[in-house]
């Protein structure tokens, strides 16, 4: 076994200049995927809208190069680049190359960008680093500067020369770098979704898409929404609307705690119902809240409770009946949000999604007020909304009593237990609470049967070492009398991709199972892994998804009792053992025993450390890789020979331990 170098003070690193971006691009893109090179895309064209924002220009140009690389051009005020004599050094190296500079900062007190989306000084810097080549073009104060970046570093300084002074703006041009990320790929739909959506949301800001061709020429598209999400709402509920769009504004001041600072939140919001159109969508500060936070929580908080309260008052509900849900709203629901704060908590750099307190509370009290009012001054819409909503729950309702129903029935019909020989079924019903237990052989059957609850802790023996799934075909798999009755246990089916599968099992159905969990219960010895090993193929060969839902455990099983005076420990393995000895004391009259296998063990030992939930030991099987997981599976128990001797050779070791308990 190689030895580990030594961890000491000379270990630490400090990355520097852009490796503090190229080594770690997730920490500030989200991913070092196509989904962080989009975002470094979306950092460069915030701030082109935060100037567009701020009334300075109405074009936006994104370009899309053959080569994958991007440009971003606004005709904004051009971001300063020459000397900063308050910080003695050139803006341009604040602004390329040093993360957290920027001029947002202090949008609370008035100055630049009141409400900003490139918020944290990162993007331009962060988006450069990652970059084979970033070159700048940026136009004020009468001059045109050029800068050119090459994997992070500067390239000849920066160059200036005298233009127009009415020509302003900033021009960015730059290559993902695919030592950074894995993919630099980005596909048309991106950038088509992204410039809509911030169309939607920056009224009257036209954004030009330019796709180069093969052929050398560029493809134009352009979006623009004169008067933001109420056009883009409008053009969504054209037809079949219950209610006319309704565009909604307001400002607060607040703040998050009482001992912070005081900040703004500009709101505004366009709500509209159909029976046709549902669709949620939460902005802030431009930003796509793609995972919500607070205003998704104002939202449900506020139209629930303004909906619920209006159909008391008209009195709609039936006797006994119960309230409306969220889901209910939203079916017939046409909500986009677009707000604004001087100060956001977004969760991390990717800002799809905030945690603001005042802002959630801010925006819970403006639906519920709007929507009284609203109600008020337009009964019938009102009354529309209210027996839509109310349909949508009825619906719901009938259909979950449904299915339900047609659930239980078909447990009712199959009575597994009179079914499947040696099956020990529990008394409940409900899936959500049963366990079914996979035992190995009589023996174990008898011992868990006694030790088990039997309200909700049903049993499966299965009879010696089951059938390698991964070698055998599904005529062979099928026609094994364990395999097809443990089967039948689950509930649920088999998923297969080909084959012939067995007459009496059915298509795989993941609502038709019987068990929450199914755990694998297996002496702690070598036999006992490779039984458990072989459950663990025939699982994943049949029925994956339950692997991949997390619905399938291994219980642990002692593999020493240690008892000192009256008093018992269980020990899982020899280094347990040794600690557990060590803090009773090695001098002390210690006795210590093999475990014995599930059979020999008595009920309340059972029972305290394999069975019981609050003190058993269960180990979720929850493959994060299923291709892995699958040449795992081959290695071990398929016919790979060559490839197992190695494996054994290279990680024999690790497991030597159990040679000596086996």
């Amino acid at each position: 076994m190689k030895k580990r170098e030594t961890y000491g003070n000379e270990s630490i690193k400090l990355l520097q200049g852009a490796e503090r971006v190229r080594k770690r691009p997730a920490v500030i893109f989200g991913s070092d995927g196509l989904e962080g090179c989009e975002h470094a895309v979306f950092e460069i064209l915030s701030n082109a809208i935060d100037e567009a924002r701020e009334g300075h220009g109405n074009l936006i140009t994104i370009t899309r190069f053959l080569d994958h690389s991007i440009q971003v051009e606004d005709y904004g005020r051009g971001c300063p680049v020459d000397w900063n004599e308050t910080e003695q050094r050139y803006n341009w190296e604040l602004v390329f190359c040093e993360l957290y500079a920027g001029g947002k900062y202090s949008n609370a007190e008035g100055e630049n960008y009141e409400y900003s989306l490139g918020l944290n000084g990162l993007g331009a810097c962060a988006t450069q680093y990652a970059s084979r080549y970033f070159d700048a073009t940026i136009r004020r104060d009468g001059k045109k500067y050029t800068l050119r970046f090459e994997k992070g570093e500067n390239i000849g300084g920066l160059h200036a020369e005298k233009q127009d002074r009415k020509q302003t703006g900033s021009c960015f041009r730059w290559l993902p770098d695919l030592d950074v990320f894995t993919d630099i790929d980005i596909p048309v739909e991106y950038y088509l979704d992204t410039i809509k959506r911030q169309a939607v949301v920056n009224a009257g800001v036209t954004f030009r898409f330019r796709n180069e061709t093969q052929s050398g020429k560029f493809e134009e598209q352009d979006y623009c929404y004169e008067h933001g999400i109420l056009d883009y709402v409008t053009e969504m509920t054209e037809q079949n609307a219950l209610t006319i769009p309704q565009f909604w504004e307001a400002e607060r001041k607040g703040r998050d705690r009482a001992d912070q600072a005081e900040y703004k939140v500009r709101i505004s919001a366009v709500v509209c119902f159909s029976n046709a159109v549902n669709r949620l969508e939460y902005y802030h500060n431009s930003s796509w809240l793609e995972h919500g936070g607070a205003p998704e929580k104002a939202a449900k908080a506020g139209f629930v409770s303004a909906i619920d309260s209006y159909i008391k008052q008209i009195g709609k509900y039936n006797k006994n009946e119960s309230k409306i849900t969220w889901q209910d709203i939203t079916d017939c629901l046409v909500l986009v949000t677009n707000c604004f704060s001087t100060q956001t908590s977004y969760e991390n750099q990717t800002k799809k999604a905030i945690n603001n307190k005042f802002i959630q509370e801010a925006m819970t009290d403006f639906f519920k007020s709007r929507l009284q009012v609203y109600f008020i001054e337009n009964k019938t819409e009102a009354d529309r909304i209210a027996e839509q909503v109310l349909i949508n729950k009825r619906s719901r309702e009938t259909a979950e009593k449904t299915r339900q129903n047609t659930k239980n029935n078909l447990i009712k019909k199959i009575d597994i237990s009179n079914r499947v020989q040696k099956f020990v079924d529990c008394r409940s019903k409900d899936a959500d609470k049963r366990e079914l237990y996979i035992v190995e052989g009589d023996s174990a059957l008898g011992s868990v049967k006694l030790s088990r609850d039997a309200e909700f802790q049903g049993i499966m023996p299965v009879r010696g070492k089951i059938l390698n799934c991964l070698k055998a075909d599904y005529v062979r798999i099928f026609k094994s009398d364990i395999i097809t009755d443990l089967i039948k246990v689950l509930g649920c089916g088999v998923e297969i991709t080909g084959g012939k599968k067995a007459r009496d099992l059915s298509s795989f159905d993941l609502e038709s199972l019987r068990w929450n969990k199914i755990i694998i219960c297996t002496d702690a010895d070598v036999d006992g892994f490779q039984i458990r090993t072989l459950i663990l193929t025939m699982l994943y060969r049949l029925v994956p998804t339950l692997i991949q839902e997390g619905y399938v455990y291994i219980a642990e099983s002692p593999l020493f009792e240690i008892n000192y005076k009256d008093k018992t420990w269980f020990a899982y393995s020899n280094r347990e053992k040794d600690k557990i000895v060590e803090e009773i004391g090695a001098d002390k009259k210690i006795s210590i025993q093999r475990s014995k296998g599930l059979g020999e063990n008595d009920p309340e030992m059972m029972w305290m450390t394999t069975m019981n939930p609050a003190s058993r030991r269960l180990i979720k099987v929850m493959p994060e890789d299923a291709e892995a997981t699958a040449m795992m599976f081959d290695l071990l128990e398929g016919d790979n020979l060559q490839g197992r001797k190695e494996h054994i050779a290279e990680n024999g070791y690790k497991f030597l331990e159990l040679a000596d308990i086996s």
